[in-house]
């Protein structure tokens, strides 16, 4: 809790930039040792600038708003998690602009194997509703444990929530206001939905208003917490394309289907299949071979294989630490794999890459490691 605590008081600094409290965050490894320290920031953070260093002070005028918000969160079911907690979106942690907290009511784990972020326009046409219907169906066939995430707005995003429930997939809705209302409250009855097939999350407490840079904002999030962005129609400018641009900065997946080349709503698409900043794709299919996904039947497939490597290849004792730890809880982190094994992140580097080689682990987006 004090953690939490801490973390909501850091993100509540509005005079700092977003990336200046990760960075803060990552430099002295908890939001705590930050707000136990204000009074000289500097013993901790000798680097600071006397600007953020006046910043910091002000942080006691908001640990009553910030255990009031949690106690809110606490009776309406809604986890606050902050930046340094397990259950933080991994591959979120990894953006330099990552939210300090998150607000999430939802059952999903927001660190799936396999999540993929589909935007677009919100005046979506039957080709734009048809090509979701069809994506879906066909991941969702192949893939059981895949994570569809959109932004619960008008048009493809909440065609993918609808349609992604329709297939019992989970879906997360990322909003850009706190979980206290619903915008656009004609969305409720999905939201609701989703909560228990998947979620809602968002950055933002409670009583926050619904501001039109919020939306703007929230976009990293849905780019940044999947291993793939998908726009599937978009006019030249739009708030698809940003999101699919932001996934670029992080170094993700863009992907985008075609329209004809008339359509107003696939002018955004066809231009960035032409410019070469997303790939095109027509299917699931194509998707998962571009990004060397393999179907559930596979995965048994390789598994079986492994087995049988497992009977001709020689691990060491270290080696053997490490696929014991996976069959125990499979899919971990570095930090936590070297937390449990007791093998040194300079040490457990090289014999995961070797592991992987030999067909027995696989190494998946947010230094997840899973083994086959």
């Amino acid at each position: 809790m004090k953690e939490t605590i801490s973390a909501m008081v850091v993100a509540a600094m509005k005079h700092i930039p977003q990336n200046g409290k990760v960075e803060m965050i990552r430099q002295t490894g908890s939001a705590s040792v930050l707000t136990e320290n204000i009074a000289d920031i500097k013993t901790v953070l000798p680097d600071i600038t006397d600007k953020w260093a006046e910043v910091m002070k002000t942080a006691e005028l908001q640990y009553k708003w910030a255990e009031e918000e949690l106690k809110f969160c606490q009776d309406k079911g809604i986890r606050v998690i902050p930046y340094t907690a397990d259950d933080y979106p991994q591959r979120l942690k990894e953006c330099s602009d990552a939210p300090i907290v998150l607000y999430y009511k939802g059952t999903a784990d927001l660190n799936r194997q396999h999540i993929v972020s589909i935007v677009g326009t919100r005046h979506c046409t039957a080709y734009g509703q048809d090509c979701i219907r069809h994506f879906i169906d066909g991941l969702s066939a192949q893939m059981a444990d895949v994570l569809i995430v959109s932004g619960l707005a008008y048009g493809i995003d909440i065609c993918a929530h609808r349609h992604a429930l329709a297939d019992n997939c989970d879906t997360i809705g990322v909003l850009a206001h706190g979980l206290d209302t619903i915008y656009p409250s004609s969305h409720r009855e999905t939201a609701r939905q989703m909560t228990t097939h998947g979620g809602l999350l968002t950055e933002y407490p409670t009583r926050s208003k619904v501001d039109k840079v919020n939306f703007i904002s929230r976009n990293r999030i849905v780019a940044g917490m999947a291993d793939a962005t998908i726009v599937v129609e978009s006019a030249a400018k739009g708030g698809g394309l940003i999101t699919a641009g932001i996934a670029r900065s992080y170094a993700r997946d863009v992907f985008a289907f075609p329209g004809r080349t008339n359509d107003h709503y696939s002018t955004g698409c066809n231009n960035m299949i032409r410019d070469n900043e997303a790939a095109m794709i027509t299917s699931a299919d194509d998707f998962m071979k571009m990004m060397r996904w393999q179907s559930d039947d596979n995965i048994r497939k390789m598994r079986g294989k492994a087995i049988e490597k497992d009977l001709f290849t020689e691990l060491n004792s270290d080696e053997q630490k490490i696929v014991a730890e996976l069959k125990r809880n499979n899919d971990l982190q570095i930090n936590q794999l070297t937390a449990n094994t007791n093998i040194s992140i300079n040490k457990l580097s090289p014999m995961l890459f070797e592991l992987e080689m030999k067909g027995i682990i696989k190494a998946y987006a947010g230094g997840i490691y899973h083994l086959l």
